[in-house]
């Protein structure tokens, strides 16, 4: 759930701001929105925070990595480590100048590659000497036909090109042009010696530069800690010169400067705020936030529902605070798309068992295990389940699978019986259903599960309102366009929309759901206290809410994706079994085989893990969250604290 947040103006004498700024920071309640502020000591804090991070990086990039796990923390004070933090800026910036210097020496030399050592000097001295000669590149095959009153000189030639010097003559006649061929190439900048020597001595240099900056590994701790010191120097300044100035008068006609921080707090802190309030003689005017404010968002759920937030905090989403928290329905429902999308049981238990072992190594005595490690074992465990109910292992043939496993699978989905054909007893044993069907139906029931939850989460909160109503037509509608998607997409034969199941037309009655559901979603979907004013801004929109019922059903149509996936997978681990099979007959290629496998499976889940961040949180944060009305344009709380 969303806590509730108040919107808070603390109140202090202008003289006390800083000594209250400091107060509140250890008080650790407020959430302060960012501050843009310039001045002297926020430069001069940002050029130092900035020479600690350009420091860090240049000895990590240069420093072995084990070492970088066994430092020992310097004994260095603050003054210190910022002066070796700038001394290896400027080490690293030497060796920028020198890598950059190598790179143009190199670019330049490799020009003169098929020319051996060249040097301007000696072209200078001949042209003193009345003979200017031009280097020229020109193509083997057009050498030979060059006039014969040009005079030419090859130095070097291969199956592509003649490096060739022209001698340059002045005359008045006309003479002969070049072969189209041809290109002149200017002289370097220097001879091609200098040029290596160059490169030789910045290669020394830049070695020399990371053996000096490798010394000063060990600062690395202190370097750390002054750094979250100046972050936090820039964060406190920064509210502090953000407060707003005013002048109040009090009792006697005084009217003393005071600075106002403006901030929010949740409800459930607000007591403890007034008591600091009341110690510090702080002024508190608190209310209740508007649709206009910036408000942060704190979400406080059960530690099951908290296990998504690693997955909700990598990908930035966080929902605002008029919106609705749907943390527990996204983590069930990712649970469910991972374990469909991966698809294998092979490949859940060995998810499961890299969470067990992380959970392992980064448990701490008397702290919570990690909540990243126990979401990779439920990954794990969804993945392992509907492993087994779809009798899937390592891509593995059915004949290869324990019989035991086969039995464990569901038959309807089961790889164990893909040649047969289930019946539904409304088609009297005429018409049936594949596995691949029964597998696209139970996709599209997830998606009728989930986005009813969505329509009837929107029925609960505007309950009070005639604004339910357009809900609840949305929601007939979804409900008539899921047979209709059975229709189209999976079989029209067994769900016909001229079928009658015992007595009840569930085609007619699934047309008249989207009918009933379209007009009374377009009568209150923009209800604001009149219908008629609902009904015009509807009219105005025509085309878009038409476009509404076709959205319903490409939304329902979407998770298809979750079987066209996981089948991708499926088939990606199936062909590698047979590369690989081909070897395993022949004790030679046993190993060729065995990395067959393990590249080919590990790529596999590689890509299925990209394929859960496209499609499985697709389905959560765009279908699920447009039918709820989330848009996830919330920032999180994050209270002004040491």
């Amino acid at each position: 759930m969303i806590l509730p947040m108040k919107k808070v103006s603390i109140l202090v004498l202008d003289s006390e701001r800083e000594e209250a700024m400091r107060k509140i920071r250890k008080l650790g309640l407020v959430h302060i929105d960012a501050q843009s502020f310039t001045g002297e000591k926020m430069t001069r804090l940002k050029d130092e925070t900035a020479a600690l991070e350009q420091a860090m990086q240049a000895i990590s990039d240069v420093a072995d990595k084990k070492a970088l796990k066994k430092l020992e923390k310097s004994e260095a004070d603050e003054r210190e480590t910022l002066s070796v933090a700038r001394k290896v800026v400027a080490l690293n910036a030497e060796k920028k100048d020198c890598q950059s210097a190598c790179i143009s020496a190199r670019a330049e030399l490799e020009q003169y590659e098929g020319w051996g050592d060249v040097t301007p000097a000696d072209f200078e001295y001949l042209a003193q000497k009345g003979i200017v000669l031009s280097m020229y590149e020109i193509a083997s095959a057009d050498y030979a036909s060059i006039d014969a009153e040009i005079k030419t000189l090859s130095v070097s030639h291969d199956k592509k090109k003649t490096y060739m010097l022209v001698v340059e003559e002045e005359s008045a006649e006309e003479k002969p042009a070049l072969p189209e061929s041809a290109r002149r190439i200017q002289l370097p900048s220097a001879s091609t010696q200098e040029l290596k020597q160059r490169i030789e001595e910045g290669q020394k240099r830049m070695a020399e530069l990371d053996d000096e900056m490798r010394g000063y590994m060990n600062y690395i701790p202190m370097m750390k800690e002054a750094l979250a010191a100046g972050n936090k120097e820039i964060e406190f300044d920064a509210y502090l010169h953000g407060m707003e100035e005013a002048e109040l008068s009090d009792a006697s006609g005084n009217t003393p400067a005071v600075a106002i921080l403006s901030s929010y707090v949740p409800e459930e802190d607000m007591d403890q705020l007034k008591a600091a309030a009341k110690e510090n003689a702080w002024g508190i005017v608190s209310d209740d936030p508007t649709m206009e404010d910036n408000v942060p968002t704190k979400l406080h759920n059960n530690k099951f529902v908290s296990l998504i937030y690693p997955l909700t905090d990598f990908l930035g989403t966080v929902p605002g605070y008029f919106e609705q928290d749907i943390s527990g329905y996204f983590l069930v429902f990712m649970l469910i798309f991972f374990g469909i999308i991966f698809g294998d049981g092979g490949y859940g238990l060995l998810i499961t068992i890299v969470g067990i072992l992380m959970l392992v190594k980064t448990r701490e005595p008397g702290k919570s295990p990690s909540s990243m490690s126990l979401l990779i074992i439920l990954f794990g465990v969804a993945t392992l389940i509907w492993g087994t109910l779809t009798c899937t292992w390592f891509g593995m043939g059915v004949e290869q699978i324990p019989q035991w496993l086969q039995n464990l699978s569901l038959p309807m989905i089961s790889n164990v019986y893909e040649e047969n054909t289930w019946y539904p007893f409304w088609t009297n044993g005429e018409v049936g259903l594949t596995t691949a069907q029964n597998l696209q139906i139970f996709c599209f029931l997830l998606a009728l599960i989930q986005l009813s939850i969505a329509h009837i989460l929107g029925i609960i909160r505007n309950r009070r309102s005639l604004l339910v109503l357009s809900d609840i037509g949305s929601l007939m509608q979804l409900w008539g366009m899921f047979y209709v998607v059975l229709t189209l997409v999976v079989n029209g034969e067994v769900f016909g929309l001229g079928r009658v199941i015992n007595g009840i037309p569930v085609g007619t009655i699934s047309v008249v759901l989207v009918a009933v559901g379209f007009v009374i979603y377009f009568i209150f979907a923009n209800y604001d206290g009149s219908i008629g004013a609902s009904v015009l801004e509807s009219v105005k929109n025509i085309i878009s809410m038409l476009l509404g019922v076709v959205n319903v059903f490409s939304d329902i149509v979407s998770y298809i994706r979750l079987w066209a996936v996981g089948l991708a997978g499926a088939a990606i681990a199936e062909t590698f079994n047979q590369m690989a099979g081909g070897f395993l007959g022949n004790l030679v290629f046993i190993v060729f085989a065995i990395f067959i496998l393990v590249f080919g499976h590990g790529l596999n889940m590689i890509l299925n893990v990209l394929s859960v961040i496209v499609h499985g949180v697709r389905l959560n944060t765009l279908e699920f969250s447009s039918h709820v009305g989330i848009n996830w344009s919330g920032h999180k709380y994050e209270p002004f604290k040491e």
